[in-house]
């Protein structure tokens, strides 16, 4: 008898042991060692892709935000609005377009093809552009913004989506066409070595640099 509680004894010792070690290992160590390595070799990466003006971060380059004013290029549509909102004279928060602020989130409506609502969405959309770029007719606007990523957080629009808001951005700025197509040109992000991905425009870094032209905001790091 007493060899078996001894035996006993020692195997839930033996286990509580290695819970120990593990959850030292596992749950301390391993995880404190790779945050240390991660903020030693990438910096930025391991701080979230900051943006700062001078000194004060204003954004994240793979977060984006939700841009109103129409000196500054659009983005693609969020469920969230990008988690922008305002407080009310109620006290109450809403988002830019009126609607109840529903707290941080992330992510999309994930509307059915046959679901009323997304098509009264995508036509609310069409009409805010187009409100903006009367120039231009519901066939020139690309599909990018007129969709939701998943996350509802993507900061990237194609290069035809950048495009098409050039002519509008450059009568509401008094910058000329040329030198907005610069600004986004040094703002995209190209094919890995001409053939893997796809061609994205960062919206938060080109509104920073048009920011940057009208003097609206000073020096710019990441």
């Amino acid at each position: 008898m007493s060899t078996s509680k001894g035996s006993a004894a020692g195997s839930i010792r033996q286990a509580v042991v290695t819970t120990l070690v593990l959850l030292l290992i596992c749950g301390f160590l391993f995880p404190v060692l790779m945050t240390g390595l991660g903020s030693l070799i990438f910096p930025s990466q391991a701080g979230g892709n900051l943006i700062y003006v001078d000194g004060q971060p204003v954004g994240s380059r793979f977060v984006g935000q939700e841009f109103t004013d129409p000196r500054f290029m659009r983005g693609r549509p969020s469920q969230y609005h990008y988690n922008t909102y305002y407080v009310g004279e109620d006290g109450v928060s809403y988002y830019n377009d009126g609607s109840e602020y529903a707290g941080l989130s992330s992510g999309s409506a994930n509307y059915a093809n046959s679901n009323p609502a997304l098509a009264d969405r995508v036509e609310g959309d069409i009409n805010n552009f187009l409100s903006g770029h009367p120039s231009l007719t519901v066939g020139d606007i690309p599909g990018d913004l007129l969709t939701a990523s998943g996350s509802g957080l993507d900061p990237h629009i194609s290069p035809a989506s950048a495009a098409v808001q050039i002519p509008a951005l450059a009568e509401n700025t008094g910058l000329s066409e040329e030198r907005l197509e610069e600004i986004v040109e040094a703002n995209t992000t190209h094919k890995v070595l001409g053939i893997f991905g796809e061609e994205a425009v960062n919206v938060l870094g080109v509104n920073l640099a048009i920011a940057q032209e009208l003097g609206l905001i000073g020096e710019v790091s990441k």
